[in-house]
């Protein structure tokens, strides 16, 4: 029997961690996934049971709400769920169960990578990188772009706090963008 170690998505054993001009750059092992979408002429049941699972109000159009759940809109009746992978190992399955017939819900785990960006500078950053106002964010937006090719969701916790989730099969080429960008700006 062979012994198989977890690897990140960047192939690393633990998560890659980069700093340049005061902003780091973190990759995220640690986030459950699960996309939610309302089934026709069930709207309004599955929002309610979406709003009662993560405990707050739907995040609407371009917005993102925070939590244990965090919760950002993808398109009408649409949401991505995000949660500690740690404690919400199944979220999709714990959303699918409560939902019922009345919403569509698919673990999306191994489907995004994550990577965290901290720092004062941010804006320089993604300024070179895809069209996103960040400049004009100040926390609770989120939206869906293209970086370096890749349709990526960037979202925005504060002006010194944003995720970009992208496709895991091209993690490297992701942080190489960003990485290259951080070099870049600051």
């Amino acid at each position: 029997m062979s012994d198989m170690m977890p690897i990140t998505a960047l192939g690393g054993r633990s998560p890659r961690v980069d700093t340049h001009g005061g902003v780091t750059l973190t990759e995220n092992t640690n986030t459950a996934l699960a996309s939610y979408a309302a089934r026709l002429g069930s709207e309004e049941k599955a929002c309610t049971v979406l709003a009662e699972a993560i405990g707050r109000d739907l995040a609407g159009p371009g917005q993102v709400v925070f939590g244990t759940f965090d919760a950002f809109w993808m398109g009408p009746d649409q949401w991505m769920i995000a949660a500690p992978h740690d404690t919400h190992e199944l979220l999709a399955f714990e959303l699918s169960q409560a939902a019922g017939l009345s919403a569509s819900v698919t673990e999306q785990n191994d489907a995004w990578c994550r990577f965290d960006l901290t720092g004062n500078r941010l804006a320089s950053v993604f300024e070179l990188l895809c069209p996103v106002p960040l400049r004009d964010w100040t926390g609770g937006e989120a939206t869906r772009t293209s970086i370096d090719h890749l349709g990526c969701f960037v979202i925005c916790k504060d002006v010194e706090t944003v995720t970009v989730l992208g496709p895991r099969s091209s993690a490297g080429s992701l942080h190489h963008a960003l990485l290259t960008a951080m070099k870049a700006a600051l």
